[in-house]
C-alpha cells in the first residue's frame, strides 16, 4: 500500500493527548502503520549508567498511528487528504485535496 504521509511532512494530530499540535515527521515505519513526529507524544525513558553512558532520564517522541494525523495543506496552512495522481512521464504525484496544489517533498 503506497504511504501518503512521508519524512519531512509537516502534520496536525487529530486525535490523543496532543491533539491539535502540528510537527514535522522524523520517521514513518510503514509496517506497523505509524509515524514519529517531532515533539509529539514524547515519554520519559529511564537509563541505567552503564560503562558507556552517564545514564539518567531520556525524553524521546515515540510513534503514533499513521491515521491520527493529517497532512497540512502548503498554500492554505489546514488539514488535507492526500490524492495520488501520475503525470505525463507516468510518475506519481501528491495532490492536496483542500487545494489542488501538488505537495513537494
Amino acid at each position: 500500500m503506497k504511504r501518503k504521509i512521508r519524512k519531512g511532512d509537516k502534520v496536525l494530530v487529530l486525535t490523543g493527548r496532543d491533539r491539535g499540535r502540528q510537527g514535522e515527521v522524523l520517521r514513518v515505519l510503514p509496517k506497523e502503520d505509524r509515524v514519529v513526529v517531532r515533539g509529539i507524544a514524547t515519554v520519559k525513558r529511564h537509563q541505567r549508567p552503564t560503562a558507556n553512558t552517564p545514564g539518567g532520564i531520556d525524553t524521546r517522541e515515540s510513534a503514533i498511528h499513521i491515521s491520527n494525523v493529517a497532512l497540512i495543506d502548503p498554500e492554505s496552512g489546514k488539514p488535507t487528504r492526500v490524492r495520488l495522481q501520475r503525470d505525463k512521464e507516468g510518475n506519481p504525484r501528491r495532490i492536496a485535496v483542500r487545494s489542488g496544489k501538488q505537495i513537494e517533498a
